[in-house]
C-alpha cells in the first residue's frame, strides 16, 4: 500500500537533471558533475530570474544601468547552459543512444530553455542598437524564461518514493481534477446559456432627448449611468428629458461583460462565481428586464458555482492531500508534540499530595547561585515578565496621533522613554537568565533565541534614526511571547504550525508561483505605453498577487484586454482574457485548497491515536452524569418529608401500599470496604476470593482534622507510592492495553511490591461477559475475571482485543449511571411532595397535568403496522411522514404562529410602523397569546425549573422565555416615541430575535447549533491567534504610518497650509470608457478643499487600525490600503499589507475552514475513524444510494421487440441521442428573437431534434414496454422534457409569441440536465451535490433565519440612514456627485434604490450580498455617518444618521458568522459526501464496478422490476455474481450456506430486497474486525455467531435425516422384493432366476453405491462440522478479500455458555432449504404427501412430536421440511 516504506538505495528519484543523470559521469563530462558546477548552474537558474525580471522598459528608464547588467549576466548564462547541453548531447547522444538527449524530458526542458534565452540575448541585442522598438510587443519572447527557476526547484522534488507510485498519485489526484473541472464546466455552460437567453445584450441606457444615438459621448449619458427598460411594465424607466437607446459601442467602450452570446456570457457567469462584481451585473440585469430573471439567476447562480462546485475542489485536494501525505512523511517529518528538554520526572510528595517534577540532569549550570535558579523557574517570575509584555502592549497601544498641525515627533515622545525603559527590562531579563542558566543552557530554547532576537532588535531600535522604522517589528512581537502563557493555545499553535516543513514547503510553492507568474505576465505585457500595472517586476508582482486574492481581479483583467487591444489587434483580447482565468482558476481553486487541506491535515489525529480515542469519546458518551442539574440538587438541602398514608383497619385481603426504598435502605447494611484491603488480601495469602474494586469512597468529615506525626512519613510516601503504581496499572487495564499487566504479588510482597507473574485478559472471558448479564449490584468490573476466577486468565490465549474490554466497561458503566442517576430522583420524588411539581401546586398524578402532557408531547405516528401480523405497513411518501412526525403538533402550530409573526415583522417599516396598523397589532397580540398558552401548557405539563424536564433546563428554553418576555413587554407597552439610540429602540431590535425560535422548535436546526457551539472552544483559539496578528500589525501600522495618510483632497496641494479654499472636481459618470468630445468639458463641480485621512480608514489609533486590517482579512480594502500607501509613502511600504493579506487571510481564515470542518467531521463522528472504518461509511452511503437499473431483460421470445431493444442498448446509439442533446443545448449560444429569422432556423432545427428524441422514447416503449419503461426515474424525465417538446412544437408553429420562445429554451434547458445521466462521472458528482443540497437544507433554512433576523433589526437600526457610497445605490460613485441631479431624477432614483434597509425584503438581498463579501465594509462605513454630516431627529424614522457602535456590532457579527462559520459548513458537507464520487478499485471494498456486476445480476433474477425477489431465488444471485462479490458453492460451501440462512432469517423466510442483498454481500466482503466500529461489530460477530451455531445444527439433522432415509428405504425395497417371489414362484419359475440375478446384481450395485456415499457423506459431515467449529472459534470466512485486508482474519472467540445459546431461539423449525448440500443422497421413493409438498416447493410445517411418538414419523416431516427447496434447486438445474 502507499504507507509501505520501500527501499530505494541505488534508484535516483527525480535527480537533479533527471533519473537518467547518472549518465554524465563519463570521461567527457566529468566535470559536469562535481557539485561546485552544479551549484553554479542552480545558482545561474536564479540570476536569470532576476534578470528577466529586471528587463522591461520602465526598468531601465528608472535604473539605465539596468540594460548592459542584463545584457551581460544573461550572455553568461547562456554560454553557461549552452555548454552543459551540448557536453550532454555529445557524450549521450543527440538522437540515438542509450539513453538520447532528446528523448529525456527534462532535458528537451533544459534544451527549450537555452533555445529561449539565445532569443532573449538576441532580442536585447537588437534592441540596444534601435533595430527593435523598447516596447515591441516581441517581448513576449523573453515570457517563458522565467520557467528555468524550476532547475532550482527541481532539487526538493526528490521522493522518497518509487517513480510509478508517484506518477499513479499524480495521474488518479489529475484524473479527479479533470472530473471536477468537467463538472465545473458544465454548471458554467449551464449558467452561460440561460443568461444569453434570460438577459441577451444588457446595453440599454439613459440618454438625452436630443442625443444622436450614433456619436454618443460621455455628456450624452445620465449621471451616474443608469440601464434601463423599453418595456414599460418592467426594469427603470428613464426620467423625464431622457429616453432609454440601446448603445452599439466597441467591446472596448463599454466592456466586456454581458450576455450577447455564448462566449461573452461563460465569461460573465466565470467573474459573477468569483464573487467579485456580480452585484452590478445583477443591478443592471434587473433595471433592463424583469426582476424575477435576474433574482433566480444569480443567487442559484452563487450558491451552486461558488458555495458548492467549487468547494468540491476543496474536498478533492484534501483526499489527494491525505493520499500523499503518507509518502511525503519523510519530507515534511512525522507528527509529534510539543518537544520537552531531556529531563527526568520524580515522584515527590509531602502533606498536600503527590507532584511529578522534572529534573533536567544535562542542564548546563550557570554562574549564578541557586536561589536566582529558583527565582528564573518560579511562577511569580514568570507571571511578572508576563505583565511586563501586557504593560508594553498597552504603552504601544495607548499611542494616537491627531491631524491638528503639530509636528509627528511629539505624538511618541514620551512613548519612546517609555519604551526605552520597557527595553532596558527585557534586556535585563535576558541577562538574568544567561547568567542563571549559562550561555549553552540558554541558547538550547528556541524561546530563548526568539528573545535574544527581539532584545537586539529592540534595542537597535532605541537609535533615533532608526525608532520609527521596521525595527518596530522586533517590539510588536513581543505580545506573541503570551502564547506560552496559554498551554491550550500553545498546543494549539504548535498544532497547526508545529510541523513547519509542510505549511512552509506550501508557503514557498506558492511564493514560487507567485514569482514566475509574475515575472512571465511582466514580460507578455511590459511593452503596453501607459500602463503601469506590468510595468515593473514590483508592479507585476502586486497585480498577480491581487488576483490571488480575488480582490479587484476583474479590473486587473478588463484594463489590461482594453490595453492590448489598443496596443495590438481585438483578436488578442480573448487569448489574454483566458491567460488570466486560468491562472485565477488554478491559484483560487488549487493553491487556496491546498492551504485548507494543510490545516485540515494538521488538525488530523494519526491513525495509531484514532482507536483510543474512539474508545474515549464512547466513554464519555455512555458515561451518564450521576449528579443531578443544580436546579434539582436543592432539594436535598431541604430535610425529608414524605407522604405518610394512614391505616384503620388492615384487612387480609387489603394489599399494603408500597414502602418506600429510600426509607427501607436505612435498615439495610450496607457491604463494608475494607479500607486497606488490597494489602490484606495480599496478608491473607491472595485474591483467589476477593473482589477488586476500584470505586473512589466518599470523603469522610470529622470533626477535627488529622494528625501527620513525623514517623508516618515513611510508611505513608511508600504506601502512596504502591498505591499510585497500582491505579496506574489498574487504568492500563481499564483503558485495554495489550502489554503484560501485574497484578499484586502474594506472600512476603506485602509492601506494595510486584509480583513478576504476569497475566493476560482471557478472551473466552470477555466474549462470555459481553453476551452475558451485567450485575449492577457488584460495583466492581467482573470482567477481570472469569467465574470469580482471576487465576484461570494466566491460560488464555495472548489475542487480546481491547474493543472486548471496552465494551463490557462501558456497558456497565453507562447501566450504573443511569441506575445512581434514576434511583437519586427516585428518592427525591419520595421525599420530597414538592419534587417534579410542576410551579409547586400541580400534582404529579393529577389528571390535569396528565391533559397538558398529553397535549404538548402529542405528534403524528409513522408506525403504520398490521393489527393481524403486527408488521410494518409499506406505505407510499414515507419522507413525508416522517416529516410530519418530525416534531409534536404543538410545535407545528407554533411553528405556524411563528412564520406568520416573522411575516407581519417584515411588512414593517419606517413609514409603516406597527404602533400606527392595527393589522400589525393584531398579528402581534395573536403571536403573544399564542406564545402564552404555548409555554403555559409546557410549564403546567414539565413545570418552569424546578422539575426534571423543566422549560428552562438548557439555552433553548432560556431564548423561549426571553422573546417571550421582550414580546409581552412590548405589546404592553406600544411605544408611540421611539428616539435613536434609546431603551425603546433596543426593544424593537431584541424583538427581531423571534425568527431564532424557529430553532428550538425544530429538532434539527437545533442540533446545528449545538454542533457549533461544541466546536467553540477551536473557533475561540482560532479567533484568538487572529486577534494577536491583528494586534501585531495594527502596532506596528499605528507607529509606522500613524498621522502620516492624510492629505489634501485637491491633489495639486501637498501643503496643510495650503488646502483651503474651493476646487473644481470631476464627477464620476459610468464605468464605459467614454470621453467628452471636442468642444465639451468632463462633467465636475466645485467641491471644498479639506486636509483628512482616507475615507474608511487611518492608523491613527489602535481601534481604528485594528478595523481597517479586520476589513482587510475578507480580502475587502486592502487595495484602497496599497493605492494609498503606495502613492504617500511609496512602493515599499506596500510590503506591510501584502504580508499582512498573505498571513492572515491565506493562512489566518484557512484556519476558520479548517477548525469549522474539523470540528463538523468530530460532532458527525467521522473524525476519530480510521482509514477502513471511513471506507466502510462511505461504502455505506455508495450502497444506500445505489438503486436497481430498472431496465428489463431483453425480450427472448418476440424478436422485433428483441431487435428495438439491442439498438436501444448498442452504445453507438447511445453516443447518437447524447450528441443531439449537445446539438440541441448548442442552439441556444445565441439569443432567441421572434423577429429574427436566425431564430426561426434555430427553431426548426430544434423541433427536428425533438423529432429524434419522441423515436428513442417511442423505441424505449417498444422494447422495454410501457411498465418497464417506466420503473426508471431517468426514464420518466426524459418521457416528461419530450412530452414538453412536443408541446412547443406545436406552440411554436401556431403562436410563436416571445412567450413560446421562452417555453422553447427552457425545455432545451431541461434537456440539458440529461447529460448528466449519460456519463458517470458528472453523474456521481450530480448526486454528491445533490446529497449535499439535501443534508445541508437545515444549515440553508438556519442561514436564512439567521439573515432575516439581521435584516429586520437593520430595518431598525438602518431603515432612514442617509445615501452613501454603497447604502442605496449599487452604481460605484461617490454620493457627491448626486448633487448636481435634478430633483425629478432624484425621486425617480430613489425608487430603484434596492441597496438599503428600508424594507426587510431589500435588507435580506443586501445581506446577500454581503455574505458572498461584496462591498461590505463600504456599507458598513456608510452606516456610521454621523452629525454634522446627517440630519438629528426625535425618532429613528425621523434622522437619516447612523449608528457607529450599532454598525459595528451588527455589520462584523454578522460577517463573522455567516461567512466564517455557517458557510465553512457547506464545505464540510461537501466533503463529506464527495467520498462518495471519490473511490477507485484499489483502495474501496467494493468499487462501482462491483455495484455495477450486482445491478446487472439482480436484474437477471428480478424479472418483475418489483425490487424485491423470494429469499429461494438468492442462491442464483450468489452463484452468478462475478468479480469481489464472486463466491463458489463448491468451494465456499459454507460460506455459501451462511450467505443464504442469513437473508433467511432477515425476514422470517419473506421476499427480500435489493439493498436487503447488497448490505449482507458488503458485510462479506470487508475484514470486520477493522472495517467496523466497536458496537456494530459486536452486533456483526453476535448475528454471525447465531447463523454459524443453527447452520451447524441444520447440516447435522439433515445428515441424520438422509440417513434414516437410506435405511428406511432398504428396507422397503427388500420387503417389497419378497412378496413378488412368494407370489410369482409358481407361475413363472423359468423367468425367476434370470430375475433373481438381475436384482442381485442390482443389489449388490446399490449396496456399493450406498456405502460409498456412506462414505462420502460421513466425511463430509465430518468436513462440515469441522468447518464449522472452525468457523466457530477460528476464523471467519469471508468474500475475497480487498487490498484494504492485509490477511484472514484471526481466531474468533469462543461463544456463549450454555445457558445463554438456551435462551436464544432454536434454529430448528426454520426453513433452510437451501442450506441442504443440494438434494444429495435423497432418494425419490418419499410417499405421496411428501413429494407433492416438495413439487409444490412447500414447507411441511412441523408437528409437535410427543414422547411416546413413532421417530420415523418425525423424521420423515423433518425431511420433509428441510429439504423442500433442494429439490427445487435439482429441478430448476436440470432445466
Amino acid at each position: 500500500m502507499l504507507g509501505r516504506k520501500q527501499s530505494l538505495r541505488g534508484e535516483h528519484i527525480l535527480a537533479d537533471y533527471g533519473p537518467e543523470d547518472t549518465l554524465n559521469e563519463s570521461s567527457d563530462v566529468e566535470w559536469a558533475n562535481k557539485r561546485w558546477i552544479r551549484w553554479l548552474l542552480r545558482i545561474c537558474s536564479l540570476v536569470s530570474l532576476v534578470s528577466v525580471s529586471a528587463n522591461t522598459p520602465s526598468s531601465k528608464v528608472l535604473y539605465p544601468s539596468l540594460e548592459q547588467i542584463t545584457f551581460c549576466s544573461d550572455l553568461a548564462i547562456t554560454f553557461f547552459f549552452t555548454v552543459e547541453m551540448v557536453a550532454k548531447m555529445q557524450a549521450r547522444g543527440v538522437l540515438k543512444g542509450e539513453v538520447p538527449y532528446l528523448k529525456d524530458r527534462w532535458c528537451q526542458y533544459d534544451a527549450s530553455m537555452v533555445f529561449f534565452l539565445w532569443i532573449s540575448v538576441i532580442l536585447q541585442m537588437f534592441e540596444m542598437s534601435d533595430w527593435v522598438d523598447r516596447h515591441s510587443y516581441l517581448s513576449v519572447l523573453r515570457a517563458p524564461r522565467p520557467l528555468i527557476v524550476v532547475r532550482l526547484i527541481r532539487i526538493f522534488l526528490k521522493f522518497s518514493m518509487p517513480k510509478n507510485r508517484l506518477k499513479q498519485i499524480v495521474k488518479r489526484s489529475s484524473q479527479q481534477i479533470y472530473n471536477v473541472t468537467l463538472f465545473f464546466l458544465f454548471f458554467m455552460s449551464l449558467y452561460g446559456l440561460l443568461g444569453v437567453q434570460l438577459f441577451g445584450d444588457l446595453r440599454n441606457h439613459c440618454v438625452k432627448n436630443d442625443t444622436n444615438e450614433e456619436n454618443i459621448t460621455l455628456n450624452s449619458l445620465a449621471i451616474p449611468d443608469t440601464f434601463c427598460s423599453t418595456e414599460a411594465d418592467s426594469g427603470y424607466q428613464c426620467p423625464t428629458g431622457m429616453k432609454c437607446v440601446p448603445l452599439n459601442l466597441a467591446k472596448k467602450v463599454s466592456g466586456f461583460n454581458g450576455f450577447s452570446d455564448f462566449g461573452t456570457s461563460i465569461f460573465t457567469v466565470y467573474q459573477a462565481a468569483s464573487q467579485e462584481g456580480w452585484v452590478i451585473i445583477m443591478y443592471q440585469a434587473i433595471d433592463s428586464l424583469p426582476g424575477w430573471r435576474a433574482t433566480f439567476f444569480f443567487t442559484t447562480m452563487i450558491f451552486f458555482l461558488s458555495w458548492l462546485v467549487k468547494n468540491v475542489f476543496i474536498a478533492v485536494i484534501t483526499e489527494t492531500f491525505n493520499e500523499m501525505r503518507v509518502q511525503f512523511q519523510q519530507i515534511w517529518g512525522i507528527r509529534g508534540h510539543i518537544q520537552q528538554e531531556a529531563t527526568t520526572q520524580i515522584l515527590s510528595g509531602d502533606d498536600q499530595g503527590w507532584k511529578l517534577l522534572y529534573v533536567d540532569d544535562n542542564k548546563p549550570r550557570g554562574w549564578a547561585p541557586k536561589f536566582c535558579m529558583k527565582v528564573v523557574v518560579s511562577a511569580g517570575y514568570y507571571l511578572l515578565i508576563m505583565a511586563a509584555i501586557v504593560a508594553n502592549a498597552i504603552a504601544a497601544a495607548s499611542l494616537s496621533f491627531k491631524h491638528d498641525g503639530r509636528d509627528r515627533q511629539e505624538f511618541y515622545q514620551h512613548y519612546y522613554y517609555m519604551e526605552v525603559g520597557f527595553t532596558i527590562f527585557f534586556n535585563l531579563e535576558v541577562i538574568f537568565k544567561m547568567w542563571c542558566l549559562g550561555l549553552r543552557g540558554y541558547w538550547r530554547l528556541g524561546i530563548h533565541k526568539f528573545e535574544f532576537l527581539l532584545a537586539v532588535g529592540t534595542t537597535l531600535r532605541l537609535i533615533p534614526y532608526l525608532f520609527m522604522t521596521s525595527f518596530t517589528y522586533f517590539q510588536v512581537l513581543r505580545i506573541v511571547r503570551l502564547i506560552k502563557a496559554s498551554p491550550i493555545l500553545e498546543d494549539f499553535v504548535y498544532k497547526i504550525f508545529g510541523p513547519g516543513k509542510k505549511l512552509g514547503s506550501l508557503i514557498l510553492f506558492t511564493m514560487c508561483l507567485l514569482l514566475i507568474a509574475s515575472s512571465i505576465s511582466m514580460q507578455l505585457f511590459c511593452f503596453l505605453k501607459d500602463y503601469d500595472k506590468f510595468e515593473t517586476f514590483a508592479h507585476a508582482f502586486m497585480s498577480m498577487f491581487q488576483i490571488l486574492t480575488q480582490e479587484g481581479w476583474v479590473e486587473v483583467m478588463d484594463e489590461t484586454m482594453i490595453k492590448t487591444m489598443k496596443g495590438t489587434a481585438d483578436e488578442i483580447a480573448p487569448i489574454v482574457a483566458i491567460y488570466f482565468i486560468l491562472y485565477h482558476l488554478f491559484v483560487t481553486l488549487i493553491v487556496l485548497s491546498l492551504f485548507v487541506a494543510v490545516i485540515l491535515d494538521n488538525l488530523e489525529l494519526d491513525e495509531d491515536f484514532k482507536k483510543l480515542k474512539q474508545m474515549k469519546a464512547r466513554e464519555q458518551s455512555a458515561g451518564i452524569q450521576e449528579t443531578l442539574p443544580l436546579r434539582l440538587r436543592v432539594f436535598e438541602k431541604f430535610p425529608d418529608r414524605p407522604t405518610m398514608a394512614k391505616l384503620h383497619k388492615v384487612p387480609s385481603d387489603f394489599s399494603l401500599p408500597k414502602v418506600r426504598e429510600s426509607f427501607m435502605r436505612q435498615y439495610l447494611e450496607e457491604e463494608q470496604e475494607d479500607e486497606d484491603g488490597l494489602a490484606n488480601v495480599r496478608g491473607a495469602g491472595g485474591l483467589d476470593d476477593s473482589t477488586i474494586s476500584y470505586r473512589k469512597r466518599r470523603p469522610i468529615k470529622l470533626l477535627t482534622p488529622l494528625s501527620h506525626p513525623r514517623n508516618a512519613d515513611y510508611e505513608k510516601k511508600k504506601t502512596g507510592v504502591s498505591n499510585i503504581i497500582c491505579d496506574a496499572n489498574n487504568q492500563r487495564l481499564l483503558l485495554g492495553d495489550s502489554g503484560q499487566i501485574p497484578l499484586p504479588g502474594k506472600g512476603a510482597h506485602s509492601h506494595g511490591t510486584i509480583s513478576s507473574k504476569h497475566v493476560r485478559l482471557d478472551q473466552k472471558s470477555i466474549r462470555r461477559s459481553v453476551r452475558g448479564s451485567v450485575k449492577l449490584k457488584q460495583q466492581n468490573y467482573d470482567h477481570l475475571k472469569e467465574n470469580g476466577d482471576l487465576g484461570i486468565m494466566n491460560r488464555t490465549s495472548s489475542s487480546r482485543k481491547p474493543q472486548d474490554l471496552d465494551i463490557k466497561m462501558l456497558q456497565a458503566k453507562r447501566q450504573q449511571a443511569e441506575m445512581r442517576r434514576n434511583q437519586r430522583e427516585e428518592d427525591l420524588r419520595e421525599n420530597h411532595p414538592y419534587f417534579d411539581t410542576p410551579l409547586f401546586s400541580v400534582g404529579r398524578e393529577c389528571r390535569f397535568r396528565k391533559l397538558c402532557q398529553l397535549i404538548v408531547y402529542s405528534r403524528y405516528d409513522t408506525s403504520h403496522k398490521d393489527p393481524i401480523t403486527g408488521k410494518e405497513r409499506k406505505i407510499k411518501y414515507k419522507r413525508l411522514h416522517n416529516l410530519l412526525a418530525l416534531v409534536t403538533y404543538l410545535d407545528w402550530l407554533m411553528i405556524l404562529v411563528t412564520t406568520l409573526s416573522c411575516i407581519s415583522l417584515m411588512i414593517e417599516m419606517a413609514t409603516y410602523r406597527i404602533t400606527e396598523e392595527p393589522m400589525l397589532q393584531i398579528a402581534e397580540y395573536a403571536f403573544v397569546v399564542f406564545m402564552s398558552m404555548e409555554l403555559g401548557l409546557k410549564i403546567l405539563a414539565d413545570g418552569l425549573l424546578f422539575t426534571p424536564k423543566a422549560l428552562i433546563r438548557d439555552m433553548a428554553g432560556v431564548l423561549d422565555l426571553f422573546i417571550y418576555t421582550v414580546s409581552l413587554v412590548f405589546s404592553c407597552w406600544m411605544p408611540k416615541e421611539v428616539p435613536p439610540q434609546s431603551g425603546a429602540q433596543l426593544l424593537l431590535i431584541l424583538r427581531c430575535l423571534r425568527p431564532l425560535r424557529i430553532f428550538n422548535l425544530v429538532p434539527h436546526m437545533r442540533k446545528v447549533v449545538s454542533e457549533l457551539c461544541k466546536g467553540f472552544k477551536e473557533i475561540l483559539l482560532v479567533s484568538v491567534l487572529l486577534i494577536v496578528l491583528l494586534f501585531v500589525f495594527a502596532s506596528y501600522g499605528v507607529q509606522m504610518y500613524g498621522g502620516r495618510l492624510a492629505r489634501c483632497n485637491d491633489e495639486t496641494i501637498t501643503e496643510r497650509k495650503d488646502c483651503v479654499g474651493v476646487f473644481i472636481r470631476q464627477i464620476f459618470v459610468t464605468k464605459m470608457k467614454l470621453e467628452p468630445t471636442d468642444g465639451e468639458k468632463y462633467p465636475a463641480m466645485l467641491v471644498p478643499r479639506v486636509w483628512a485621512n482616507p475615507r474608511r480608514f487611518n492608523f491613527d489609533n489602535i481601534g481604528n487600525a485594528m478595523l481597517a486590517l479586520f476589513e482587510v482579512l475578507s480580502f475587502k480594502g486592502w487595495l484602497d490600503i496599497r493605492d494609498v500607501l503606495k502613492i504617500r509613502l511609496g512602493i515599499a511600504s506596500t510590503v506591510y499589507i501584502h504580508i499582512f493579506v498573505f498571513l492572515g487571510c491565506m493562512i489566518g481564515l484557512t484556519l476558520f475552514v479548517g477548525v469549522v470542518i474539523a470540528n463538523y467531521s468530530e460532532n458527525k463522528g467521522t473524525a476519530l475513524l480510521t482509514v477502513d472504518q471511513r471506507r466502510w461509511c462511505d461504502l455505506k452511503k455508495r450502497l444506500k444510494i445505489a438503486q436497481p437499473l430498472h431496465l428489463p431483460p431483453r425480450p427472448d421470445g418476440r424478436a422485433f421487440r428483441a431487435f428495438i431493444y439491442d439498438i436501444t442498448q448498442n452504445i453507438y446509439f447511445k453516443r447518437f441521442v447524447a450528441i443531439s442533446v449537445i446539438i440541441n443545448s448548442s442552439l441556444l449560444c445565441v439569443a432567441w428573437n421572434k423577429e429574427e429569422e436566425l431564430t426561426k432556423s434555430l427553431a426548426i432545427v430544434s423541433s427536428l431534434l425533438d423529432l429524434v428524441f419522441v423515436m428513442e422514447v417511442v423505441m424505449k416503449l417498444i422494447a422495454f414496454t410501457p411498465r418497464g419503461y417506466w420503473q426508471s426515474r431517468r426514464n420518466r424525465y426524459d418521457l416528461f422534457v419530450t412530452v414538453l417538446g412536443v408541446i412547443w412544437i406545436i406552440l411554436n408553429y401556431t403562436i410563436q409569441t416571445e412567450e413560446s420562445h421562452m417555453f422553447g429554451f427552457m425545455v432545451i434547458i431541461l434537456r440539458f440536465f440529461t447529460i448528466t445521466g449519460k456519463h458517470a462521472t458528472l453523474k456521481m458528482l450530480m448526486l454528491t451535490v445533490g446529497v449535499s443540497v439535501y443534508k445541508s437544507f437545515f444549515i440553508i433554512m438556519g442561514m436564512f433565519l439567521l439573515i432575516l433576523s439581521y435584516a429586520l433589526a437593520g430595518c431598525i437600526l438602518f431603515g432612514t440612514v442617509k445615501y452613501g457610497e454603497s447604502i442605496g445605490r449599487y452604481h460605484p460613485i461617490s454620493w457627491s456627485s448626486a448633487n448636481v441631479l435634478l430633483l425629478n431624477w432624484r425621486v425617480n432614483i430613489t425608487s430603484i434604490m434596492q441597496a438599503n434597509f428600508q424594507t426587510a425584503t431589500n435588507g435580506i438581498a443586501l445581506l446577500f450580498r454581503i455574505v458572498t463579501g461584496e462591498d461590505w465594509n463600504k456599507i458598513m462605513h456608510d452606516c456610521m455617518v454621523a452629525p454634522p454630516f446627517c440630519t438629528p431627529g426625535n425618532n429613528y424614522w425621523e434622522t437619516d444618521c447612523g449608528n457607529f457602535t450599532g454598525s459595528l456590532i451588527f455589520f462584523c457579527s454578522f460577517y463573522v458568522i455567516i461567512t466564517y462559520i455557517v458557510l465553512n459548513l457547506l464545505v464540510a458537507i461537501i466533503m463529506e459526501n464527495f467520498s462518495l464520487f471519490y473511490s477507485n478499485e484499489e483502495d474501496a471494498l467494493l468499487s462501482y464496478a462491483d455495484i455495477r456486476n450486482f445491478q446487472n445480476t439482480w436484474n437477471v433474477v428480478d424479472v418483475n422490476q418489483r425490487g424485491v425477489i423470494p429469499v429461494r431465488k438468492v442462491k442464483f444471485i450468489l452463484r452468478l455474481l462475478k468479480g469481489r462479490l464472486e463466491v463458489d458453492p463448491e468451494k465456499d460451501r459454507l460460506l455459501f450456506k451462511h450467505m443464504c440462512y442469513e437473508l433467511e432469517r432477515l425476514h422470517n423466510g419473506d421476499d427480500v430486497t435489493f439493498h436487503d442483498v447488497l448490505n449482507m454481500l458488503s458485510y462479506r466482503s470487508v475484514d470486520i474486525r477493522k472495517s467496523l466500529q466497536l458496537e456494530e461489530l459486536m452486533a456483526r460477530e453476535e448475528l454471525e455467531y447465531i447463523i454459524e451455531e443453527e447452520v451447524a445444527k441444520q447440516t447435522i439433522r439433515n445428515w441424520l435425516d438422509n440417513c434414516l432415509k437410506r435405511i428406511r428405504a432398504q428396507k422397503e425395497q427388500t420387503s417389497l422384493l419378497a412378496r413378488l417371489r412368494e407370489t410369482n414362484d409358481a407361475l413363472m419359475v423359468g423367468l425367476h432366476e434370470d430375475k433373481k440375478t438381475q436384482i442381485q446384481d442390482k443389489e449388490k450395485e446399490n449396496e456399493t453405491k450406498e456405502s460409498e456415499r456412506t462414505r462420502e457423506r460421513k466425511k463430509g459431515m465430518i468436513m462440515t462440522r469441522t468447518d464449522s467449529m472452525t468457523s466457530i472459534s477460528g476464523g471467519r470466512k469471508f468474500l475475497t478479500p480487498t487490498s484494504s485486508d492485509a490477511a484472514l482474519r484471526g481466531d474468533k472467540q469462543t461463544r456463549h455458555e450454555s445457558k445463554s445459546r438456551k435462551s436464544r431461539p432454536s434454529g430448528g423449525s426454520k426453513n433452510l432449504a437451501h442450506v441442504s448440500e443440494g438434494g444429495e443422497g435423497i432418494t425419490s421413493g418419499i410417499g405421496g404427501q411428501l413429494s407433492s409438498d416438495i413439487t409444490s416447493n412447500k414447507a411441511v410445517l412441523p408437528r409437535s412430536a410427543s414422547g411416546s411418538g413413532e421417530v420415523r414419523d418425525w423424521w420423515r416431516e423433518q425431511v420433509g421440511y428441510n429439504s423442500g427447496s433442494d429439490f427445487s434447486e435439482e429441478a430448476d438445474k436440470s432445466d
